[in-house]
């Protein structure tokens, strides 16, 4: 028998610096926070993300850069690319095409890889 998956539930992402990183994933991305349990006493913050969740959590230092990467679907990619390069951070079309998708990568300020995708 199969494990029966019924979506993804969170993802974590490791950040250096929570308040940085809240700016960007709450304040740029307009994700809305949502409150932690009490026994997690360590620094971090939660996202609601459509369906899921994005869970930052702090660590001392930055993973290597990698193309290890999440995916958000969002409404209007061209208008999420161009609020991102006027933010000041590299977005880049990707090459490989998919067909009726429209996809470009960015990274947030601890160089993790986000891939943001839309209808063509």
């Amino acid at each position: 028998m199969a494990l029966q998956i019924e979506g993804v539930d969170h993802l974590t992402v490791q950040v250096t610096d929570v308040e940085r990183s809240k700016r960007f994933y709450g304040g740029l991305f307009g994700l809305q926070e949502v409150l932690r349990p009490a026994s997690f006493d360590f620094p971090g913050a939660w996202y609601a993300a459509g369906n899921g969740m994005i869970h930052l959590v702090f660590q001392k230092e930055a993973d290597p850069l990698s193309r290890r990467h999440f995916c958000l679907r969002v409404g209007d990619v061209h208008a999420a690319f161009d609020i991102l390069r006027t933010a000041g951070f590299e977005a880049t079309w990707d090459a490989r095409k998919i067909p009726g998708v429209e996809r470009f990568f960015t990274r947030d300020p601890d160089g993790n890889r986000i891939e943001f995708q839309g209808t063509a």
